[in-house]
C-alpha cells in the first residue's frame, strides 16, 4: 500500500513526489515517458541558466528517488476507489494507494474512465483540463491533480510549483495538520 501514487513524472509529478517522499510518505510514480517536457529547451527557470527538458525530468526523478520514491514505467489505464483508498491499474501491474495525484500534463484520457470532471483549458493548445479546487482536489475525494492537467500554465517552473503545492496539501491531509518542509543551511 502506497500513501501516494503519482501518475506522471514530468515537472509537476516529480516535484510532488520529491515532497511526499521527503515527508516520509510511501510514494510511487507511474510514468509512461510521454512528457511534453521531453521536447523542451528551458531558459526561463529561476536558478537554472539553461537545461534540456530530458535533463530536467531526469534530475527531478533522481531527487524524488533520493528520498525513497519508487518509479515504474507503465501506463495507467484505470483508477478504482476501494475500501482502503484506490487501486491504480496499469498495463503491467496494479498498485494500492491512499491518495492519487494525476500529473499527466496535456493528457486527460483517464478523466472519463475514472469519473473525473473536466472543463475547458485556458492555455494555448490545451483543450481540456481536470476541474480542481484551489488545493488541487478533484471531484473524487483522495484524487488530486497538479500541473497543466489541473489547469495551470504549461511552463515547467509553474507546473513544478503546482506539484509541490498539491503534495504539501496531500501530506497535510494525511498528517491531519499543516505540513511545512523547511531545511536550514548546514554550517
Amino acid at each position: 500500500m502506497f500513501d501516494v501514487v503519482i501518475i506522471g513524472a514530468g515537472a509537476a509529478g516529480a516535484s510532488a513526489a520529491l515532497f511526499t517522499a521527503k515527508a516520509g510518505k510511501k510514494t510511487l510514480i507511474v510514468d509512461n515517458d510521454k512528457s511534453m517536457t521531453k521536447r523542451a529547451w528551458i531558459e526561463n527557470h529561476y536558478g537554472v541558466s539553461e537545461i534540456t527538458g530530458p535533463d530536467l525530468i531526469d534530475i527531478g526523478k533522481k531527487q524524488a528517488t533520493k528520498f525513497g520514491a519508487e518509479i515504474v514505467e507503465a501506463t495507467v489505464t484505470d483508477v478504482q476507489k476501494n475500501e482502503e483508498g484506490f487501486k491504480v491499474v496499469t498495463d503491467q501491474n496494479e498498485y494500492q494507494a491512499k491518495h492519487v495525484i494525476v500529473a499527466t500534463g496535456a493528457l486527460t484520457a483517464l478523466a472519463e474512465p475514472i469519473g473525473l470532471k473536466t472543463k475547458p483549458g485556458t492555455e494555448p493548445r490545451i483543450k481540456t483540463v481536470l476541474d480542481v479546487d484551489a488545493a488541487g482536489k478533484t471531484n473524487i475525494d483522495g484524487i488530486w491533480a497538479a500541473g497543466t492537467v489541473a489547469g495551470v500554465s504549461v511552463h515547467t517552473i509553474i507546473t513544478a510549483g503546482d506539484g509541490a503545492k498539491v503534495a504539501i496539501n496531500v501530506i497535510s491531509e494525511i498528517n491531519g495538520e499543516r505540513y511545512v518542509d523547511h531545511d536550514v543551511l548546514k554550517s
